[in-house]
């Protein structure tokens, strides 16, 4: 039985990761969640599995070295899948610290304690594998309508976040380079879906627009982002932890571009066809909601990422069309209201009021 180390599973794509392990190989797998339960990290995500004995939870933050380095004395650990980060990029302007503290020495303490796990005199233990799960905003900026970044793209990060992940990008590199370590990185585009926190454009659009509020969007709307359905994600990094070269980097695209005005106007016109007509909030829902505010600082206009190699290598490529995946994702929020309800309470208003003045 393969033992499963996700670090940042409570989170968005961490717990529909863990969600797409359970559905794929059943109780053939041991799963251990690590997560500190910071504002994105939510145990109702996983509700599903929480009584599965091969699920285990711990509360873990991985800037302490000594609590990861006791869950690899404890378990013998197949598979890292390293989802834990801060990851928005408005916080990392108002807190670059946090990022570096969390993304960068995180991750160092992480790869060391796995190097230390698996290491033996002739190399390292066979079948141990560390997936670094990375984002396209570590290539910076396409400043045109054409062009892909590809893994061997200049990384070039603009924001304090990116940077952050960057850098750990590189300090795996220099451990495979070094050691010979076994680890993958993957840089996926935008993802979409279930459980995700309402900090980030679809959520938050979909929450505003359910409630009657003002749909804030930075700038003139037309930054481009390509956009990958966040089960396709789980089943691209699962394929690169069992089938994937070790040292190999690989891209994760959903071949979905679109204009972030696009994506609102799609929401809205989405959420009005799937409201009953009988349903009150329709009254307060319209185009009208859209609000242009103050550009992000540093917003890079475009990115977009080949996942040609993925495809060539590994036989992957995104499932899930768009318009497909953000009705099947809006359904998901409009079913689970008590959801987005118990994420939505507290701190993050006063996050909310203090990023848009709203």
């Amino acid at each position: 039985m393969k033992t499963y180390l996700v670090t940042g599973g409570a989170g968005f794509i961490g717990s529909n990761f863990i969600l797409y392990l359970f559905e794929k190989y059943g109780n053939n797998i041991r799963v251990i969640n690590a997560d500190c339960l910071t504002y994105a990290g939510n145990l109702e995500n996983l509700k599903d599995v929480e009584s599965n004995p091969n699920y285990i939870f711990f509360k873990v933050d991985i800037r302490d070295r000594q609590a990861v380095n006791n869950i690899f004395q404890e378990y013998d650990i197949d598979r890292v899948i390293h989802f834990a980060a801060e990851s928005h990029v408005d916080r990392s302007i108002k807190n670059p610290e946090a990022f570096v503290s969390t993304n960068v020495l995180g991750t160092l303490n992480l790869i060391n304690a796995a190097k230390m796990a698996w290491e033996t005199q002739d190399g390292y233990r066979p079948g141990k594998k560390y997936v670094q799960i990375s984002t396209d905003e570590v290539y910076g900026s396409l400043e045109d309508e054409h062009g892909y970044f590809h893994e061997t793209t200049p990384l070039d990060p603009h924001s304090p976040y990116s940077a952050s992940k960057a850098s750990a990008d590189l300090l795996v590199k220099s451990y495979v380079d070094t050691f010979g370590f076994p680890a993958n990185t993957t840089r996926c585009s935008n993802n979409y879906g279930p459980y995700q926190f309402p900090e980030k454009l679809i959520p938050l659009m979909i929450n505003n627009t359910l409630s009657g509020k003002r749909l804030p969007v930075y700038g003139t709307g037309k930054n481009v982002r390509d956009w990958l359905y966040v089960k396709d994600h789980a089943k691209a990094i699962d394929l690169v932890a069992e089938k994937a070269a070790a040292g190999e980097v690989y891209n994760i695209g959903g071949h979905n571009e679109k204009r972030n005005i696009e994506i609102v106007t799609l929401i809205i016109d989405t959420i009005l066809d799937l409201l009953p007509e009988q349903d009150a909030r329709r009254k307060g829902i319209s185009h009208d909601l859209i609000t242009y505010v103050e550009d992000r600082k540093g917003h890079d206009y475009r990115y977009a990422i080949s996942p040609d190699k993925i495809k060539a290598e590994l036989g992957w490529e995104p499932e899930t069309m768009f318009a497909d995946g953000l009705r099947m994702t809006i359904k998901w929020y409009l079913d689970n209201p008590e959801w987005m309800e118990h994420v939505t309470r507290g701190d993050y208003q006063n996050y909310y009021k203090q990023m848009y003045g709203m």
